[in-house]
C-alpha cells in the first residue's frame, strides 16, 4: 500500500535560516501515516477508544537536501511490511520530483496498559 500527502512547509517548523528542522520531519511521517490510516477507512482515535494504541518502535530519517519555509512537499508513505506483530512503513519526502529525505518507521501496537498485543487483522493483511 502507498498513500500520497502534499503538506506546506509553516514559518514555524523552520530554524533561523528558514531551513526545516530535522526533527520535523518525524512530524510529517507520522501526519502522513495517520492519513494513509484514514484512505483505509480508520479513524486513529476511534481505535484508541476501542483500546487499540499504535505507537512508535522505532524511527529513522536520512536526509538529502533542504526544505523552506513555503515549500509544498509531498510525502509518499509505502507499507513495506505489515504483520501481527508490527507495521513498516518507509516515506519519501519530495518538492517538485526532488528527494528531500527518505525515513522508515516501524509501528507496535498496545492496550491502554501499555501492554504489547496482536495488531489487529483489520490493519494488516494475513496471509
Amino acid at each position: 500500500m502507498q498513500h500520497t500527502i502534499d503538506i506546506e512547509v509553516r514559518y514555524y517548523e523552520t530554524d533561523g535560516q528558514g531551513i526545516v528542522h530535522h526533527a520535523n520531519y518525524f512530524q510529517y511521517f507520522e501526519l502522513a501515516r495517520v492519513q494513509m490510516l484514514k484512505a483505509l477507512g480508520h479513524d486513529y482515535a476511534e481505535l484508541e477508544r476501542q483500546g487499540i494504541f499504535l505507537v512508535v518502535h522505532s524511527i529513522s530519517a536520512r536526509y538529502i537536501a533542504p526544505a523552506k519555509f513555503g515549500d509544498t512537499l509531498q510525502i509518499d508513505t509505502t507499507v513495506e511490511r505489515a504483520t501481527a506483530a508490527r507495521i513498516d512503513h518507509s516515506y519519501r519526502v519530495l518538492r517538485g520530483g526532488v528527494l528531500l529525505a527518505e525515513g522508515k518507521s516501524t509501528i507496535a501496537c498496545i492496550d491502554e496498559k501499555g501492554e504489547i498485543q496482536r495488531m489487529p487483522s483489520i490493519l494488516y493483511h494475513a496471509d
